[in-house]
This record gives C-alpha cells, sequence and structure tokens, in this order.
C-alpha cells in the first residue's frame, strides 16, 4: 500500500508501537497521532462494550483536529473468567495473571473504531479470539518475568514477543491478540474504496498484488 502523497490520510490514534508495527506490516502509509482522552471518564460496562467505546472516543478525539482524515482508534483488553486482566504493576501482579492464565484458555478483545468527520462516516466494532495456554512451570514464569515483556502488556504477555512460547493455539485473529485487527480494518477500507489493488509487474516479470491508498 503506497500513498502518492507526503500526507497520509490515514491517522493511527495510537502510541502503540505494536499497532503501528501492524500497519506497516500491511503496507499502510499512515501518521500517528495519539487520542488525548482521559481513559477513566469512559463508563465501564460489558467488556465488549467497553473497548468499543474506548476506540471510539480515541477515533472521535483525534478526528476533530484532523476532519478530513481517516482515523484509527483501538483498545485491546485480556479477559479471564470475565474479569479485565490490565497491565501488571509488580512481579507479583504479574506472576499471579500469568499463574492464572497457565494452562487454560481466555480472551482478547479488541475494540476498533475509523471514523473521517467531513463525510460523517464511523464504524466500529469489538474482534474477539481465543487464546490458550500452555501449562507453565514456575521456572518458566519467573524467567518470563525476568526479561520484563510483560510489565506493559495487558494480561502480562505479548503474544509477538518472547511470550509466543506462552501460547498453545488461538481460535481467531492473531493480529487481533497483538492489538489490531488487520483483516476487519482493512477489509473496511477497501468496501469504503480509501484503499485498493494494484497489481503491477516487477523486473522479473513476476505479478505482485499491492494494496493501494487512492
Amino acid at each position: 500500500m503506497e500513498n502518492p502523497s507526503n500526507d497520509p490520510v490515514l491517522i493511527l490514534a495510537s502510541k502503540s508501537p505494536r499497532r503501528r508495527s501492524l500497519l506497516k506490516q500491511a503496507g499502510l502509509s499512515f501518521s500517528v497521532i495519539p487520542s488525548s482522552i482521559d481513559e477513566t471518564s469512559v463508563p465501564i460496562s460489558s467488556p465488549e462494550t467497553y473497548v468499543k467505546a474506548l476506540s471510539e472516543a480515541k477515533a472521535e478525539n483525534v478526528s476533530i483536529k484532523y476532519p478530513e482524515k481517516w482515523v484509527i482508534g483501538a483498545d485491546t483488553i485480556v479477559l479471564k473468567d470475565d474479569a479485565i486482566l490490565g497491565k501488571p504493576d509488580s512481579k507479583a501482579q504479574a506472576r499471579a495473571m500469568l499463574k492464572q492464565l497457565s494452562g487454560q484458555t481466555h480472551q482478547v478483545l479488541t475494540g476498533y473504531a475509523i471514523c473521517c468527520k467531513s463525510i460523517n462516516r464511523k464504524y466500529s466494532e469489538t474482534v474477539k479470539t481465543h487464546v490458550l495456554f500452555k501449562s507453565l512451570t514456575d521456572k518458566e514464569i519467573e524467567w518470563y518475568i525476568h526479561t520484563k515483556e510483560p510489565f506493559d502488556k495487558a494480561g502480562a504477555y505479548a503474544i509477538q514477543g518472547l511470550g509466543t512460547f506462552l501460547v498453545k493455539s488461538i481460535n481467531g485473529s492473531y493480529t487481533n491478540v497483538v492489538g489490531l485487527p488487520v483483516c476487519e480494518v482493512i477489509e473496511f477500507f477497501i468496501k469504503e474504496g480509501v484503499v485498493g489493488f494494484n497489481v503491477s509487474n516487477n523486473i522479473n516479470h513476476q505479478k505482485i498484488g499491492n494494496l493501494k491508498i487512492w
């Protein structure tokens, strides 16, 4: 996906390096402008509704300043037995979360919202992925905590990092667990005509399909 302009039409309203990496891997050109909302101002309801409401608030916050752009907001939570597992504040908290997830299935919910104020277009959805952890030994848990990777991750792990060894299987979107359901996001932009397929031949006469922002 190439942008012919130096000013991308897409904005990611998140400072998450993981979401940024996912969009780059997909070939999208975009700017990063994190939202400045107070997340505590969004009322807590059902987990599915809550993450979607947060993503909507983030997208709206940035879209007000850039009404001509398509803004993407997102929020991700980890659920175990209907309890939200946030980012651990201590080794003890990380240890407790990992023991709770060990050998069990939990859910990762990502709410995402996309809006463009100039044309009054808004869309939001919550995507759920089921994740099964392997049974972890105390030694494995202590080693993983020692890497410090758990401390800025919801649920105390990163499936795209060293924490990949914790995950036995997933049912649903992998990128959703990382932080953004890329398939659904790009599918929306294709339907809206914001991105499309540009097929060309390289010097070896092999066809290459690229997504391109119009």
